[in-house]
């Protein structure tokens, strides 16, 4: 593995491309600390700090987990990229259901660029959508400087709060594409795991000052630190199984003669992911499930008033809120059981999304392939729907297992969630995802030129390959 990194090095093409990515990666870090003007930075920090427990801060932690922005300075930045996102997933959506973005989808390069237009232009809607929001709640909270709450000043602050947050997340869009096109690796998704990793630096000076020899006073001792390393280790493990897993459905060429040559006849295999749809079921479900939490956080201070001894509410109605808030927070086993069922449903919707078995199947039989003791066509379609819906519950279940691991370790060791999120979560996929999509990447570049990759044997760069690494998608 050394010798893969500095043969890094002596690819000039491809270090230039990482220096390039890196420095990128870089001045997203530095832009992701200016202010936004005419905000009340000291008054908004202890602001978050307040709301850390409560559904309103379960939103500000979820906004900061996705976007590679941070709310809670109200930098820049603070939107992240994840207007771009959503709205590349709109547009994904949509073209399931609209002939004429299918059709755009067909046209090739053309139509690619069309849709990526159409994706900019979205983005900028989101941005100026998301950012009202989030000015307004500053306003409403008193988080803006006194010179710049009405009059004038507020119509300056509005209008340097819309162009700074909108022209961070367009500069950030920006950012991407271009390490898309010169950089390695998929950009967006590289922003997203920066602004998770800058955290972990202060979970583990976290562990650090909690951590006490044998007599001391802190609050855990060697056998705790060393669970959170070993399940660490296993979680990451479990993340990259979950990432790279498939079930490899033989295809068979069809053998075509040309004059007295024979050409076809290959097998080779389809390869069926088991979490084909990646995060997106953990991200939606989390997203959900936010509004349930503060929705009945709301109704129970209606129904018991603060400063009186009866509730305002009948008594039935009343218990049936109390005993909701009681459970319906992270901790709570309803709010487990509703997001575990979530994530089964989003995994599944998905699936049906994006999978196409129909169109793959029509595929296989135009390029003259076939699955063994299948027929070409609607047996085939239903062959692979079939596969598909199995091994997705498989998979669903790893999600939904991983997903409730950091609520495990931080109800039973009492550790910081910006700890436990470390040991699963989506963040963690989002993380193991992007590096190996990464590795991959630099892996191919080397074993393209030659040289001994980052799981090769021999000098000559032969052996034995990351998984998914130049394989059939």
């Amino acid at each position: 593995m050394l010798q893969a990194f500095l043969n890094i090095w002596r690819i000039k093409e491809l270090r230039n491309k990482l220096i390039f990515t890196l420095a990128l990666l870089a001045i997203y870090r530095i832009g992701f600390f200016i202010p936004l003007p005419a905000v009340d930075q000291a008054a908004l920090q202890k602001f978050a700090e307040n709301l850390s427990s409560g559904a309103l801060g379960n939103v500000l932690s979820f906004v900061t987990m996705f976007t590679g922005g941070s709310l809670s300075q109200s930098t820049i930045f603070g939107l992240g990229i994840m207007p771009y996102i959503s709205a590349s997933i709109i547009l994904q959506l949509l073209a399931t259901v609209l002939p004429s973005l299918q059709s755009l989808k067909k046209e090739g390069p053309a139509g690619q660029q069309k849709i990526i237009e159409w994706t900019r232009y979205a983005t900028v809607g989101l941005c100026l959508i998301q950012s009202s929001i989030w000015l307004g709640t500053l306003r409403s909270q008193h988080l803006v400087s006194p010179e710049y709450s009405s009059g004038s000043g507020f119509i300056l602050f509005l209008v340097c709060g819309y162009a700074g947050l909108t022209a961070g997340t367009v500069f950030l869009m920006w950012l991407g594409e271009q390490i898309d096109k010169y950089g390695i690796g998929n950009g967006a998704s590289l922003i997203i795991t920066a602004g998770i990793l800058h955290r972990m630096p202060g979970a583990i000076g976290e562990v650090y000052r909690d951590f006490s020899m044998p007599g001391g006073k802190g609050r855990f001792g060697i056998e705790t630190v060393a669970f959170l390393l070993v399940s660490f280790v296993f979680v990451v493990a479990g993340a990259i199984i979950i990432t790279q897993g498939q079930r490899r459905i033989p295809v068979q060429q069809a053998k075509h003669t040309r004059g007295r040559r024979v050409y076809g006849g290959n097998k080779t295999y389809l390869p069926l992911r088991v979490n084909h749809g990646g995060v997106m079921p953990i991200i939606f479900a989390s997203a959900l499930m936010i509004f349930p939490s503060m929705l009945v956080g709301y109704m129970a201070k209606l129904a018991y008033p603060a400063g009186m001894s009866e509730p305002a509410w009948p008594v039935w109605l009343a218990g049936s809120v109390a005993f909701l808030d009681r459970n319906l927070h992270e901790r709570g086993y309803l709010y487990i059981t509703l997001y575990v069922g979530m994530i089964y449903f989003f995994a599944y919707f998905w699936t049906t999304v994006q999978f196409q078995p129909k169109e793959m199947a029509t595929q296989l039989r135009d390029h003259g392939s076939f699955i063994p003791g299948l027929r070409p066509g609607p047996r085939t379609a239903e062959y692979l729907e079939v596969v598909m819906e199995r091994i997705t519950y498989v998979g669903a279940g790893f999600l939904a297992l991983i997903a409730i691991i950091p609520t495990i370790i931080s109800s039973w060791l009492g550790v910081s969630p910006n700890v436990s999120n470390f040991l699963g979560g989506t963040g963690l996929l989002i993380t193991v995802s992007v590096i190996l999509d990464m590795v991959q990447r630099i892996e191919a570049n080397l074993m393209m030129r030659n040289y001994q990759g980052f799981l090769s044997t021999g000098g000559s760069g032969k052996g034995p390959r990351i998984r998914g690494a130049g394989s059939m998608t």
